[in-house]
């Protein structure tokens, strides 16, 4: 199925100025564009020409994130979501996705596609609008030969652009996966050993009430720009985002643990961003549609909130690894503090992490 959200009406500044039946128009003709052709068919109809059971096709959908109209007649579905129902179906009876867990991947894929179609819609609305306000001179007048001609040339130039960079981006990151995976071929990747991280900016809620939403956009932007650029340098990739904390993990410890430094040493040599925070942790995670889960992820999460600002908390397991990593030499220096009382833990082992005397900062 498409899984394309639709929503490409020009900006509400824009609408004001255009006639109600020009903008339906216009957007039918996007719409068209993105979907490979007009509405054709009904759930069941689409159901029916993709071979496939209408329950069967309505769970998918609605895992992927998009509604089914009550009205049963409702005409929904093209030919490439036919196109596009065949073809996961037959990738998961052809035995590549386990049936059990297809619902669960298309939810994983839809939940991903939907945040990267808002920010996108964002982004080409606002070159739209700047486009006809080139065109008419700044005024914010405009007609429907002018926006006809914007849109036209979005579709026809842009969002093919836009859709081979996505696939670029995608490709690139399936082949960095794939060589952090290498020699795993075979084996149960669902269940990993990783040291996982996390990295959260300190007094960031109080922050968020004294600055601008303008502000907020930069010091995200920033930070997000930053901690990935030292996690995917230090050999780790960022599991998430959410917020003011970044989740990122590694296959070695070492590895981890440079990059915690690294994102510290960032933070104190960059007046923009607010202090940091950072908890470690080494051990078996389940690693689910890209997220990760299990006692790890919510030790290195508790080492996140018990941390000073500015510092960084490792556990037990990650310590003894790093002890016994001959490469770590002397540029890491670990110091046991008495343990903690944190949330699910009554005595929880942590270390500090600094630079040590061979580091080179």
């Amino acid at each position: 199925m498409s899984g394309v959200d639709t929503n490409w009406g020009p900006s509400v500044e824009l609408s004001e100025h255009l006639d109600p039946a020009v903008l339906s128009l216009i957007e039918s003709e996007v719409e068209q564009t993105l979907l490979g052709g007009p509405r054709r068919y009904t759930r069941e109809q689409v159901a029916e020409l993709a071979g496939v059971p209408l329950e069967r096709a309505q769970r998918l959908w609605v895992s992927m994130g998009f509604a089914i109209d009550a009205d049963p007649q409702a005409v929904m579905f093209t030919d490439g979501d036919a196109a596009a129902l065949r073809a996961l179906v037959g990738f998961v009876d052809g035995g590549a996705l386990a049936a059990d867990a297809a619902v669960a991947a298309t939810r994983a894929l839809g939940q991903s596609m939907s945040r990267l179609a808002e920010w996108q819609v964002a982004v080409l609305n606002a070159h739209l609008a700047d486009e006809l306000a080139a065109a008419h001179g700044g005024s914010d007048a405009t007609d429907e030969e002018s926006l006809r001609a914007a849109v036209g040339t979005l579709t026809s130039q842009l969002l093919p652009a836009v859709e081979g960079l996505q696939s670029y981006v995608w490709r690139r990151h399936l082949a960095a996966a794939t060589a952090r995976r290498a020699g795993n071929v075979g084996e149960d990747t669902a269940h990993r050993t990783l040291a996982v991280g996390f990295a959260d900016m300190v007094g960031y809620t109080s922050l968020t009430r004294r600055i601008r939403v303008d502000e907020l956009s930069s010091l995200l932007e920033d930070f997000e720009c930053r901690t990935t650029a030292v996690i995917a340098q230090g050999g780790g990739w960022v599991v998430k985002n959410v917020g003011d904390e970044v989740m990122f993990a590694a296959e070695h410890a070492a590895d981890a643990a440079r990059i915690a430094l690294a994102l510290q040493e960032t933070a104190r040599t960059d007046p923009g961003l607010p202090d940091l925070r950072v908890g470690l942790a080494l051990g078996p995670v389940l690693v689910r549609f890209g997220d990760l889960f299990g006692a790890v992820v919510n030790i290195a999460a508790r080492l996140t909130s018990a941390a000073r600002p500015g510092t960084v908390l490792v556990d037990a397991d990650l310590a003894a690894a790093l002890r016994d990593d001959d490469a770590r030499t002397d540029e890491m220096a670990l110091r046991s503090l008495r343990p903690l009382r944190v949330r699910g833990y009554s005595r929880l082992r942590a270390f500090v992490l600094r630079p040590g005397p061979g580091a080179d900062v």
